[in-house]
């Protein structure tokens, strides 16, 4: 297989990629030795994912690099624009929050979320907690406790907060600067690692509360001092308490790798990051780029504690830390401790991912072998309204098999009548018209409904030039899944009912389905005079506006004339609104 090919290839460094035969970039990795690393893909057995990616190689490709550096970051970022079927990648790219203390104006602490960490000299930030639940409680306990700026903006005069002493009454803008210190001093030294502080502040509140008889709150500052203890007792690791790390440690089994991230901050165990994911037999170095791109939107802290097995030598060029390797000590004891938190997951988890890697990435693979294409990304449509008005439609997107909310789109659909032929024309047209701009079209096209739907989308489709997989999906007399309709041909394909395929589109029309039905839900909402007036051709914000200046309600709109109507609108809108209005009441 690819013999003559191979003899092609220089021994020299560089990145390759493999091609499936839709042209799809499937995997894309590095190499010291290109001719080598590729090679190795086409001799002997291999088993698992990397078997899984040989199978569906039509072809591949290489670049050449000066240095293993230059492959290395190049690789990252084809990783990134291309997000290949078999490489690791993250899959839950969302920034974790941080504790931020802010001084001027004036001081507050808020939990916040940032892509990408920026120093400020006025801010202060603590983090990140991957629990973001403790994070909250410890904002909101020392707001409690100490008298920040609460409120938004900048009231003419003090609020509630002052006057229950949760505030020092910053609006009036004469209080000492000495007070504000020394609270600034206790609250940074407790989010800096010194406990005591906080804890003998709330041993001082309850005592207090108790000697005035205020029971309930001395027993509810109570919980806040237990909760504290627990949460503080479980981030002790034997460390300075000024130590800011990240442990990272992995086991691999079975064609499966699970790596560990625990992350130190202020000497103490914050939170932990894992990913368990089935690799090609050159497991190290998809780890080196996982962990390149895991820093991409994260805080890179000083120093990252890796086993000696890893080489940093490459990710040291594209990440500005200090890698550091121990084999003795407390550092070392924290390694061993990410790699058994590793082991456990891995061994915890093991049959439920590979199940659902059946389910999810296996079943896209079922599916592609049916329809006899490749497949990737496939959207899917789904429309609702109710009697023929606020009508809507919702798109929601699979890649390899899972879906990716990020992709996800609503669409309040002009059309005012019961026709789902007329909306999903629309619909597929606004889709897609950027979709040559962007040039993110999907591999399949799934409709929610038969003949009419799938004749609208490829009717679209084919006028635009768009070369797009078309399909149906059916639902019974009980409104369940029951059939898969061919847009070409308009045959029903012949599914196992109790396969994973069936269940894997099963899943895919009830996810559109909530989808679509939880915005039009919010569209019709009771009381909101822009859902009703969203239903009404040729009423934009503009309009709307007006409507609303002049008539307050949709009660007092519902009781004027056409001629009192027609003072903002156009006639013919003016009647069609007043129709309406009138069927509602």
């Amino acid at each position: 297989m690819f013999k003559e090919e191979l003899k092609l290839v220089p021994e020299k460094p560089g990145s390759y990629q493999m091609y499936d035969k839709n042209d799809i970039i499937i995997y894309v990795g590095k190499a010291k030795n290109l001719k080598k690393r590729l090679s190795s893909y086409f001799r002997g057995t291999h088993t698992g994912k990397t078997q899984m990616m040989i199978d569906n190689i039509a072809y591949f490709k290489y670049i050449v690099t000066n240095t293993e550096l230059e492959s290395f970051i190049l690789e990252i970022n084809l990783i990134k624009k291309y997000n290949p079927k078999y490489n690791i990648l993250l899959k839950d790219d969302k920034s974790y929050p941080y504790i931020e203390y802010t001084r001027k104006p004036y001081p507050s602490l808020k939990v916040v979320r940032y892509l990408k960490v920026k120093k400020h000299k006025d801010k202060v930030l603590f983090g990140p907690y991957v629990n973001a639940y403790a994070a909250r409680r410890i904002v909101s306990l020392i707001n409690r406790l100490y008298p920040l700026k609460k409120c938004e903006g900048m009231p003419k005069e003090v609020c509630l907060y002052y006057h229950i002493h949760e505030c020092l009454g910053y609006c009036t803008k004469n209080v000492p600067i000495e007070k504000i210190d020394a609270m600034e001093d206790e609250i940074l030294s407790f989010l800096r690692g010194n406990e005591d502080i906080i804890k003998n502040k709330l041993k001082e509140k309850i005592s207090y509360y108790s000697e005035n008889m205020n029971y309930e709150m001395a027993l509810d500052l109570k919980k806040e001092l237990d909760y504290m203890t627990v949460v503080l007792e479980k981030q002790k690791v034997e460390l300075q308490p000024n130590e800011n790390l990240d442990v990272i440690n992995y086991v691999f089994a079975n064609g499966f790798i699970a790596i560990e991230f625990l992350f130190i901050r202020n000497g103490k165990l914050i939170g932990e990051s894992h990913e368990i994911t089935p690799v090609t037999d050159d497991y190290l170095s998809e780890i080196e780029s996982y962990i390149a791109l895991f820093y991409q939107k994260r805080e890179i802290p000083k120093v990252i504690l890796i086993p000696d097995e890893i080489d940093e030598s490459t990710i040291k060029e594209v990440l500005d830390a200090n890698f550091l390797k121990v084999t003795k000590g407390s550092k070392y004891k924290l390694l061993n401790m990410a790699k058994e938190n590793a082991d456990i997951n891995l061994q915890n988890n093991f049959k439920r991912i590979e199940q659902n890697l059946e389910r999810t990435h296996g079943a896209n693979d079922e599916l592609s072998a049916l329809l006899g294409i490749g497949i990737k990304r496939i959207d899917i449509f789904d429309n609702a309204h109710l009697f023929g008005t606020f009508a809507v439609s919702g798109m929601v997107v699979y890649v390899d098999g899972v879906p990716d909310k990020s992709k996800y789109r609503k669409y309040k659909v002009h059309t005012d009548k019961n026709d789902d032929y007329h909306t999903m024309k629309e619909v597929i047209y606004r889709r897609y018209y950027h979709a040559l701009i962007d040039k993110d079209a999907p591999e399949l096209i799934l409709v929610d409904g038969g003949i009419s739907q799938i004749h609208a989308a490829k009717e679209v489709l084919e006028e635009m030039n768009l070369n797009i997989k078309v399909c149906g999906l059916v639902k019974n007399d009980k409104h369940r899944t029951n059939d898969l309709l061919d847009g070409d041909t308009l045959e029903i394909y012949n599914i196992d009912k109790t396969s994973n395929l069936f269940h894997y589109l099963t899943r895919m029309q009830d996810e559109v389905h909530r989808f679509t039905i939880t915005y039009h839900r919010q569209i019709r909402s009771k009381g909101s005079i822009q859902s009703v007036l969203d239903g009404i051709d040729g009423i934009g914000d503009k309009r709307r506006k007006e409507l609303i200046k002049r008539f307050g309600s949709v009660k007092k709109m519902s009781e004027a004339s056409i001629d009192e109507l027609k003072e903002v609108l156009p006639e013919n809108i003016a009647l069609e609104l007043h129709e309406y209005l009138q069927e509602r009441k």
